[in-house]
């Protein structure tokens, strides 16, 4: 496998112990079609990451870091699905292999199996634990429900207590979705009434595709025609969305609440490079390994067409570092439309995910992403207080200032 300079940028990979298994069974999941791609070679019922591959795994993880400090995440389906003995395990050859470095660990989960056992693991060995719950609960339990059809809201809850109770940090990942979009105040409210400081927004966007397999998502390499899977947030909603939510952030909430995407704006304001990748100028550094040590381009694209390798027969770094991932990342650029590439905001946010870049441009020339128009009204909404708290950093000023900027008409 061919390969560029070895540690030219950062490495990233996220690994799925568990597989795409839950015990929800959310609508909008794109994580659970996963078992299609697997099911023939399914041995034990289960999808579980086996001792050889997490061995394998972290040494080579830890390997192929330039930095000192190593972040390795924890994802699914839902991770908490491998038994407290299986993170332990990841501790100790964290350990073993790490030489003294400093290890970080985060996990993903949908919170519903929290228990004492687990919070005082997470306090202890000081995991960041990010929770997906989707504002308040008739929002949460339109989509996130249990196999059965049963609401998980009251579980999240349960768990988010514990994880307080026992003082673990967490964050909150709330999918933005057809419904809740259209109560952002109430939603962003929710998050504020729980003492949650640290949230992220993901906008949803599925297609709908049958395929042979099983599967009825879209492949982002599937035609740009297909139909919007009915969960999908609308652009108007997620332009809406955004700057409702902004304008109470910006009165009041600056440097108390941190909002990922709001952060990530201000740093592509400041030309810095954002914490969510959706908003890079490239892709390409953030890779994904299934259970079974299959490694692709992305969490996005784990399809067979995006598929970079086995961790048993090529090493992390050779795959993400391979002119195929590299091509993959620098295609979130090269491959924008003109309409894109003269738009006063590319700047901001770089064509935002290809996995939703299926419209056409005014011009018929394919490559939009879906969300443009929703993402252009933000951008130009927030343009004057972006300006206003890059120049307050600039000045070695809190960007905080802003707020009195705002309740003073000084913008």
């Amino acid at each position: 496998m061919s390969t560029i300079a070895p540690f030219a940028r950062p490495l990233y990979v996220m690994a799925k112990p568990a597989g795409p298994t839950c015990n929800l069974a959310c609508e909008y999941c794109y994580y659970l079609e996963k078992k299609n791609l697997y099911k023939d070679n399914q041995t034990s019922g289960m999808f579980e990451m086996s001792d050889e591959i997490l061995e394998m795994y972290i040494r080579q993880y830890i390997e192929s870091q330039t930095m000192p400090q190593v972040l390795f995440t924890w994802h699914g389906g839902e991770a908490l699905m491998r038994p407290l003995s299986f993170y332990k395990k990841v501790v100790r050859l964290q350990k073993q292999y790490g030489r003294g470095r400093t290890i970080d660990n985060s996990i993903q989960t949908n919170g519903t199996l929290l228990n004492d056992e687990w919070c005082q693991f997470f306090k202890e060995n000081n995991w960041l634990v990010g929770v997906s719950i989707d504002g308040p609960q008739r929002f949460h339990d339109r989509y996130r429900h249990n196999v059965k059809g049963r609401p998980s809201f009251a579980k999240v809850m349960q768990g988010i207590e514990l994880l307080n109770k026992y003082r673990v940090e967490w964050n909150a990942l709330a999918v933005v979705n057809d419904f809740n979009a259209d109560y952002p105040l109430e939603f962003y409210n929710f998050f504020k009434s729980i003492d949650c400081r640290y949230i992220q927004f993901t906008p949803i966007v599925e297609r709908i595709m049958p395929h042979t397999d099983g599967r009825t998502l879209a492949c982002p390499a599937d035609n740009d025609s297909l139909p919007l899977a009915p969960f999908s947030v609308t652009p108007k909603q997620w332009g809406n969305f955004l700057c409702t939510i902004f304008d109470e952030w910006v009165r009041n909430d600056v440097g108390r609440y941190y909002i990922q995407l709001f952060d990530s704006t201000l740093a592509n304001w400041l030309g810095e490079q954002p914490g969510v990748c959706t908003m890079a100028r490239t892709c390409g550094h953030a890779g994904v390994m299934e259970y079974n040590g299959d490694v692709y381009v992305c969490d996005h694209f784990v399809f067979p067409e995006y598929k970079l390798g086995n961790i048993r027969t090529h090493t992390l770094t050779e795959m993400m570092y391979s002119s195929i991932e590299q091509d993959f990342g620098d295609a979130k650029m090269t491959s924008l439309p003109r309409q894109c590439r003269e738009c006063d905001f590319l700047f901001a946010c770089n064509g935002e995910c290809p996995k939703n870049r299926f419209c056409h441009t005014a011009d018929g020339e394919p490559g939009l992403n879906y969300l443009c128009e929703g993402y252009h009204r933000f951008f130009r909404h927030c343009a004057p207080a972006m300006e206003f708290m890059k120049n307050e950093l600039l000045a070695r000023r809190a960007p905080a200032n802003v707020m009195y900027a705002v309740r003073h008409n000084l913008l």
